[in-house]
C-alpha cells in the first residue's frame, strides 16, 4: 500500500467515524435551529479538522445530514484591488496612463502596393546626426536582479539637446509595452530609431511602441528603423505601420490606423570596412514615411495593435457580475517581477457528479512571446464569446470546462520585450524545463495541465500566436505515427468558418526536435491529441472578399469567436460536419501525396502504397491510416448524413 493510499484510507475512516457519532435532534426543515444543534455542528467540523490536520475539507449539512466537501480556494483574485504592473528595478518608468479607445475603420484598409520609385534613405555622418532621445537600456546587469511597482519618474531626461528652432520631434517609450531605445535626427524631417533588445538579451529587435510630439501638420516625415532581426518580413508584402492620433481620437473617435508610404525593408549594409562578412550578425532595416494629421499632437506609432498588462486587467475588471456563477478568475503564480499570471476557470455549474464527469477540459493560453499583441485581441474575443449569453455559449459552458491563461507572459509584455521573459529566454521553448524558479509561468501552466489531465480527459489545447512573416491565420499541429488525419480536422473546419481569415493551406502539422520544447508538442506528448498553435497574422488577408487587406481589432476577435463556433461543430453529436471534413482531409492529403510523386518523377503516376509511407515510420504508411480513417468514416456513416448541412442552434446540446 503507498503512502497516498494510506493517508486517503486514513482521512475515509476518520470521517465515517465522525459522522457515525454524530447525532442531530430529529429535523424538521421548518423549524429554526436550536443553539444545541448549531453548537454540534461547529464541534464537528473542529474535530474534523483535528483529526486530519487540515482545513481543506468543510460540513455543509443537507436535510440536516452531514456533507463533507472541500475548501472553496482562497485565491480567487478581488479585481477591484489588483497591484500596479511591477517593472525591473532599473528600468525608469514615466507616470502617464497611455490608453487607446477602440476603433475599427470604416472601410478596409489595403495593403501598401510598391511604386517601384522607394528611396533608401542614406546613412548620416558627422555632425549631420544629432541624438535627440535616449532611453536607459537598462543593462546595469546581465541579468534579471529584482523590481518595483507602479510608475517611477525617470532619473533623467531622454532628451540630450534642446532645440529652439522647435522642428525636433519629441519621442517617448518609457511607459508600459513601449519600445524605442534611440532617435537620431539625420535630416529635417528624417529620423534614424533604434529599438532595445529584449532585456538581458542582444536579440529579438521587432516590436516597437512609442510616442511622438512636436509634429507639423502637412510636413513629411521619414522614420527609420536601422537594427531588426529578421531576414523577412510582412512589410516586404504590403503591411503598413499603425498610427495613433489623440486629437483624432477626441475629435473624431478614430483610433489607430494603417499608415505610410515609401516602405521599404531592406538589408543593411556594413559600414565598418574591417568587420568580417563571416563574424557579421545581418541586419535589416525598416523605412516609411507619413503625414501626422494635426499640428501639436500626441501620437503614438506601433508594430501591432498595442494590449498591455493593464488592458488585460481592466478587461478582468469588466466581466459582469452575473458571470461569477460560471467564471471564477484566480492567480495561477507570479512571474519573476511579481506580476500575477491569471487563469480564469469557465464552465457551468454541475448538478450532479454525473454531470460533472461527462465534461472535458479545453485549455486556451496566449501570450507567451510578449510582442504577438495580436493573440491577445484573439484571446479577448474567444472571452467574449465565452462569457456572453448566447445560446451557443451555454452550450459550451455546459460541456466543457475551459481553463483560460490569457496571458502567460506578463513581465515581458510590461517591458515591451518581443520574445523573451526575464529570464532572457523564450518561454515557449522551456515547457520540459523543471525549472520552477527561472520559468514560473510556464512551470505553473504544465502542471496545471498534467494535474487536470488526472481529473478529466483534456480534449483540446491551443496556444495563440502572432506571426510576422505569413499572412492570414493559420494553425500548427502534432502528427505522430498513428490517426494522422483527426489532428487535421479541427484546423479544416475553423477555416470553412473563417473563410475569408483563416487559411488551411497554411496549417503545418510536423513535430521537430527544435520544437521540443514548445507548448503544443509537449502537450501532445502528455496525451492531448488536438495540440495546437494558432497563428495570427500581425498583417492581414489573401483570402476571398478581403485578400490584400489588414486585419483590425475586429477582424483578431472575430477569430476567437470562429474558434468557439468551430468547437461547437467539431463536437456536435451530429457528426455530418466531423465525417464531411474527414473524407476531405483524406481527399487533400492523397491529392497532395499525388502531386508531390508527379513532381518528383515527371508524370502523373498513380499513388501506390509505397509512396504514403510516413517520415515518422519506414514501416507505417499513410494509406494505412488512410484506410482506418476511412473505416471509422463509414461507420459513421451508417448512422449519420452525410454533408455539411450544419445543425441548428438548438440542436446543439450536447454531451462530448
Amino acid at each position: 500500500m503507498t503512502a497516498r493510499t494510506q493517508t486517503s484510507a486514513f482521512a475515509s475512516s476518520a470521517i465515517r467515524n465522525l459522522l457515525k457519532n454524530f447525532q442531530l435532534d430529529e429535523f424538521d426543515p421548518n423549524a429554526e435551529e436550536d443553539e444545541e444543534n448549531l453548537e454540534k455542528r461547529r464541534q464537528l467540523t473542529v474535530d474534523l479538522h483535528q483529526s486530519l490536520r487540515s482545513r481543506q475539507l468543510v460540513i455543509s449539512f443537507v436535510g440536516g445530514r452531514p456533507v463533507v466537501g472541500l475548501r472553496a480556494p482562497l485565491d480567487l483574485v478581488d479585481l477591484s484591488a489588483v497591484s500596479q504592473p511591477r517593472w525591473p528595478v532599473e528600468r525608469e518608468v514615466i507616470s502617464d496612463v497611455i490608453e487607446h479607445i477602440e476603433w475599427d475603420p470604416p472601410q478596409h484598409e489595403p495593403f501598401y502596393e510598391p511604386t517601384g520609385l522607394e528611396e533608401r534613405p542614406e546613412a548620416a555622418a558627422g555632425e549631420q546626426a544629432k541624438l535627440v532621445f535616449c532611453s536607459d537600456p537598462a543593462t546595469k546587469h546581465p541579468y534579471f536582479s529584482g523590481s518595483v511597482g507602479g510608475s517611477r519618474e525617470p532619473i533623467k531626461s531622454p532628451t540630450p539637446c534642446d532645440d529652439p528652432s522647435n522642428f525636433t520631434l519629441e519621442f517617448e517609450s518609457r511607459f508600459e509595452s513601449g519600445n524605442l531605445l534611440k532617435a537620431v535626427r539625420v535630416g529635417l524631417h528624417d529620423y534614424q530609431l533604434t529599438l532595445r533588445p529584449d532585456l538581458y538579451t542582444t536579440k529579438h529587435t521587432q516590436w516597437f511602441y512609442f510616442r511622438v510630439r512636436k509634429m507639423r501638420a502637412g510636413v513629411t516625415y521619414r522614420f527609420t528603423i536601422i537594427n531588426l532581426m529578421k531576414s523577412s518580413s510582412l512589410y516586404c508584402h504590403g503591411m503598413k505601420p499603425l498610427l495613433y492620433s489623440e486629437k483624432a481620437a477626441k475629435e473624431r473617435g478614430e483610433g489607430w490606423r494603417r499608415t505610410g508610404t515609401n516602405i521599404q525593408y531592406y538589408q543593411n549594409c556594413s559600414q565598418d570596412p574591417e568587420e568580417s562578412s563571416a563574424n557579421a550578425v545581418a541586419s535589416y532595416s525598416l523605412t516609411w514615411t507619413l503625414q501626422f494629421p494635426y499640428e501639436s499632437d500626441t501620437c503614438y506609432l506601433a508594430h501591432c495593435y498595442p494590449y498591455t498588462y493593464s488592458h488585460l486587467q481592466r478587461y478582468l475588471r469588466q466581466i459582469p457580475p452575473a458571470a461569477a456563477s460560471y467564471c471564477k478568475v484566480r492567480v495561477l503564480c507570479h512571474s519573476l517581477a511579481g506580476n500575477a499570471v491569471y487563469i480564469l476557470t469557465i464552465t457551468s455549474e454541475s448538478t450532479s457528479r454525473r454531470e460533472a464527469a461527462h465534461k472535458k477540459a479545453v485549455v486556451v493560453t496566449a501570450r507567451v512571446h510578449p510582442g504577438e499583441t495580436n493573440s491577445s485581441w484573439v484571446m479577448e474575443g474567444f472571452l467574449d464569446f465565452l462569457l456572453g449569453d448566447s445560446e451557443d455559449a451555454q452550450v459550451l459552458r455546459d460541456n466543457f470546462v475551459f481553463k483560460v491563461v490569457p496571458m502567460l507572459n506578463p513581465d515581458g509584455v510590461v517591458v515591451g520585450n518581443y520574445r523573451c521573459s526575464l529570464s532572457g529566454r523564450d518561454l515557449n521553448r522551456k515547457y520540459r524545463s523543471g525549472l520552477r524558479d527561472s520559468f514560473p509561468c510556464v512551470w505553473h501552466a504544465k502542471n496545471m495541465v498534467e494535474r487536470l489531465r488526472a481529473e478529466m480527459e483534456v480534449l483540446l489545447y491551443c496556444d495563440f500566436h502572432g506571426h510576422n512573416r505569413k499572412n492570414n491565420a493559420f494553425m500548427y499541429g502534432c502528427s505522430g505515427r498513428q490517426d494522422q488525419l483527426q489532428e487535421r480536422v479541427f484546423p479544416l473546419m475553423m477555416s470553412k468558418n473563417a473563410g475569408s481569415k483563416f487559411s488551411f493551406q497554411s496549417c503545418k502539422f510536423r513535430v521537430q526536435r527544435s520544437k521540443e520544447g514548445t507548448g503544443r508538442i509537449f502537450m501532445w506528448r502528455l496525451g492531448i491529441q488536438n495540440s495546437y498553435t494558432m497563428e495570427t497574422s500581425f498583417g492581414g488577408s489573401t483570402l476571398g472578399d478581403r485578400k490584400g487587406t489588414h486585419f483590425t481589432t475586429r477582424d483578431l476577435k472575430s477569430l476567437g469567436f470562429y474558434f468557439c463556433d468551430t468547437l461547437l461543430d467539431f463536437c456536435d453529436p451530429d457528426s455530418a460536419k466531423v465525417v464531411f471534413c474527414s473524407t476531405e482531409v483524406e481527399t487533400l492529403l492523397k491529392k497532395k501525396v499525388r502531386g508531390r510523386k508527379s513532381k518528383d518523377l515527371g508524370t502523373n503516376s498513380s499513388v501506390s502504397l509505397s509512396d504514403l509511407e510516413s517520415k515518422y515510420s519506414k514501416t507505417q504508411s499513410v494509406m494505412e491510416m488512410i484506410q482506418r480513417s476511412a473505416c471509422v468514416i463509414s461507420s459513421l456513416s451508417s448512422t449519420a448524413p452525410v454533408g455539411p448541412t450544419a445543425p441548428t442552434q438548438t440542436d446543439r446540446q450536447f454531451i462530448c
